[in-house]
C-alpha cells in the first residue's frame, strides 16, 4: 500500500519561514520524481518544486530563491523549506511521486500552508 504523509503546515506571518515534509511508504522512493504542489482556493493545482532521482530540481518561477526542495532516499522523505513567506503563497501543499519508467503516479493528502499577519 503506498502512503504520502505530509506534515509540517501551519500559520505564519509574511516574511517566516516554514518547512512541509512528505514520508513516503510502499514504494521504491529512490527511482521516483517527487515534487511539491500547490492549490489554492479557487484556482488550479500548480507546480511548486520537483526533485529528480538523481538530485536535480526545478522550480516555479514564483517561488525560486525562496523555496528550496530536498529528498533523504535513506529515510524516504522529501522536504520543501520556504522562506520569505508571501500571502500568496497560502495554499494547501501536496506531496507527489511519479515514475514515467513504471507509469505510476501518487499524490498525498495534503497539508495547509496558510501565510497572514
Amino acid at each position: 500500500q503506498v502512503q504520502l504523509v505530509e506534515s509540517g503546515g501551519g500559520l505564519v506571518q509574511p516574511g517566516e519561514s516554514l518547512s512541509v515534509s512528505c514520508a513516503a511508504s510502499g514504494i521504491t522512493f529512490s527511482i521516483y520524481t517527487m515534487g511539491w504542489y500547490r492549490q489554492a482556493p479557487g484556482k488550479q493545482r500548480e507546480l511548486v518544486a520537483i526533485i529528480g532521482s538523481g538530485g536535480s530540481t526545478n522550480y516555479a518561477d514564483s517561488v525560486k530563491g525562496r523555496f528550496t526542495i530536498s529528498r533523504d532516499n535513506a529515510k524516504n522523505t522529501v522536504a520543501l523549506q520556504m522562506n520569505s513567506l508571501k500571502p500568496a503563497d497560502t495554499a494547501v501543499y501536496y506531496c507527489n511521486a511519479r515514475s514515467i519508467a513504471i507509469k505510476r503516479n501518487y499524490w498525498g493528502q495534503g497539508t495547509q500552508v496558510t501565510v497572514s499577519a
